[in-house]
């Protein structure tokens, strides 16, 4: 019979390297209304300002359907696991549809087989997983929508006025990325697993206000413990990165996040705004972006060394402009060395690590494009 696949050669390499061969691509979906009354509940919250829950709640549930549908299709094909699963949303007629999609595996000793899983990584991801001593169990995401409000917004609008953070966004956007981060914990310990490893995390606009997504996958590990007062270990390093640091003696214990909103105040616009027809540093701008830099990286800091981290790794920044406002956002893993912290392998095969190319390309008008050898 033949079989379709999403997976790539390399990965198909890499899980016959754990026992697991491919099997078929299958799919879940699901289409949506937000309906009248959760439309005006959505309006309603959004005046206020931080979740709109009528918006997360319908986000979430089609987001689980179609995985729920997604899992029911792999296991009439008789799997033993699923890997690369996504979970997209689009429009469609005024309607949304969420889709998942992800590629079957079996086990080539059934016998072998610890249970039916399934992992948001690819093949690649999955074998990194396992050889760091994770053993998948699911897939788990945890989001919110928010909005800033017009009550935040106003009290916000006026704060900007003077340089400085603007307190009011700071903590809407803290709140929420916090909260995503909760549900997906939260999701890992129905799952009864130890730990949330290779986390993504997404911002999208999503009807008037904005979704924060994040996808990982639930792992057990028979010998770690490694978060604070035996809480979830979450991590958004790749599975690569987190084996690396395993052969190193490290393992993970928290996700952190750090943002603040700065406000270059009117006087300091200004200023900028004829500083900035002459050539030379624009000492106003530098100073907002150095002064929200440090609170954000502060705000990692000050938890990583609450819960006993000794170093924090992978730490990526990001600046978004909102309007006449700059929010600086700060993301990293809490680690800590560990006695049991060693990979199965002493090395990492080059097709666990190999990024694939692209072989399909089009034009942005959408014609085929013809590519020269």
């Amino acid at each position: 019979m033949t079989r379709m696949t999403g997976l790539t050669g390399n990965e198909m390499f890499c899980l016959d390297m754990k026992g697991l061969m491919a099997g078929d691509l299958v799919l879940g979906n699901s289409v949506y209304s937000m309906g009248f009354m959760g439309s005006l509940g959505a309006s309603l919250q959004g005046i206020v300002g931080g979740e709109v829950s009528q918006v997360t709640d319908v986000i979430s549930e089609g987001r689980h359907l179609s995985q729920m549908r997604l899992l029911k299709e792999a296991e009439a094909h008789g799997a033993s696991g699923i890997t690369g699963v996504t979970s997209e949303l689009r429009s469609m007629q005024g309607n949304v549809e969420f889709l998942s999609v992800a590629s079957c595996v079996h086990a080539k000793n059934p016998a072998a087989n610890p249970g039916f899983f399934s992992t948001s990584g690819n093949g690649q991801a999955l074998y990194c997983m396992v050889d760091a001593g994770y053993l998948p169990v699911s897939m788990v995401l945890g989001n919110v929508a928010y909005s800033m409000g017009v009550g935040g917004g106003i009290i916000g609008t006026l704060r900007s006025l003077g340089r400085g953070e603007v307190k009011e966004f700071s903590d809407i956007f803290n709140v929420t990325r916090h909260r995503a981060l909760d549900r997906i914990v939260r999701e890992a310990r129905e799952a009864n697993a130890d730990a949330v490893v290779g986390i993504e995390t997404r911002i999208m606009p999503f009807q008037g206000v904005h979704e924060m997504l994040m996808i990982g996958t639930s792992a057990k590990h028979p010998k770690l413990k490694a978060a604070p007062g035996g809480d979830i270990v979450t991590s958004n390093l790749t599975c690569e990165e987190m084996w690396n640091l395993a052969a190193l003696g490290y393992v993970p214990q928290k996700l952190l996040l750090g943002t603040s909103v700065y406000s270059l105040g009117l006087l300091g616009g200004v200023t900028a705004m004829f500083k900035s027809l002459a050539r030379g540093e624009v000492n106003e701008l530098t100073s907002v972006l150095y002064d929200a830099r440090e609170r954000a990286m502060g705000l990692i800091k000050a938890e990583a060394e609450a819960i006993g981290a000794d170093q924090v790794v992978g730490v990526k920044t990001y600046i978004h402009e909102i309007g006449s406002l700059v929010e600086f956002l700060a993301v990293g893993t809490a680690v800590k060395r560990h006695p049991d912290a060693k990979p199965l392998s002493p090395t990492l095969p080059a097709q666990a690590v190999i990024t694939e190319k692209s072989t399909w390309i089009s034009r942005s008008d959408g014609a085929f494009a013809q590519v020269a050898h």
